[in-house]
């Protein structure tokens, strides 16, 4: 990988936007419209709990070899004061370049769980709050405070945290990713991310059961 272009954008632009979030459903509300955001700096990625049950090995590795390259150029990825975008070569590409490519921290909302536990949870980003864990290193998040109640994050937090989260190759055919708060809709209550920022959720393979695919 060569980076070729970099354009930063500053916290309080970064705040802004993410505020700008809809739900997929529901009305598409503006999810964080009453809640307060705040970029919070040195966090250890060990205290975030994820709800998804897996890390893809490649994402992971391609992280570890993005943080390498920014280093190169002084920039820490997991020590952003805002976010970037980035371009990478690409010879394929009608300009020579793949992107713009967003990198932003990850997405972490205070959630109420059902068995009373208030927990700083992992909306987006899992692989860069993981990648983070295994460098050793701090990570910075864009924290969500006064969510509303009745528009929890999809999925619950992993109860043993992660203990429960396995590192694949690939994703194998009905393979439960998520444990979700309303299994007949739990795409309703999805945090439209890529509206905000283009490209930053990836789309996965499906693999849960048909009964959770609608």
């Amino acid at each position: 990988m060569k980076i070729t272009r970099i354009e930063t954008i500053g916290a309080a632009e970064l705040l802004q936007r993410f505020a700008t979030t809809r739900l997929r459903g529901h009305g598409q509300p503006l999810i964080y419209e009453q809640a307060r955001l705040e970029l919070v700096r040195q966090v250890d990625p060990a205290t975030l709990y994820p709800a998804q049950r897996y890390v893809l090995r490649e994402d992971h590795q391609r992280l570890h070899d993005l943080y390498g390259l920014f280093r190169e150029q002084g920039i820490d990825i997991f020590n952003l004061d805002g976010g970037l975008f980035f371009w990478l070569a690409d010879p394929e590409a009608p300009n020579g370049e793949d992107g713009p490519i967003p990198l932003m921290p990850p997405v972490v909302e205070i959630s109420c769980e059902p068995d009373g536990r208030i927990l700083p949870l992992i909306n987006d980003g899992m692989h860069r709050v993981y990648t983070a864990m295994r460098l050793g290193l701090k990570i910075n998040i864009v924290l969500v405070h006064n969510v509303p109640r009745e528009y929890p994050y999809y999925a619950f937090a992993l109860e043993q945290g992660w203990q429960e989260v396995m590192e694949l190759e690939a994703l194998p055919d009905d393979f439960i990713k998520k444990f979700y708060r309303d299994p007949t809709q739990y795409k309703s209550l999805f945090r439209d991310f890529n509206a905000v920022f283009d490209g930053i959720q990836k789309q996965r393979k499906q693999t849960n059961p048909s009964s959770l695919r609608a």
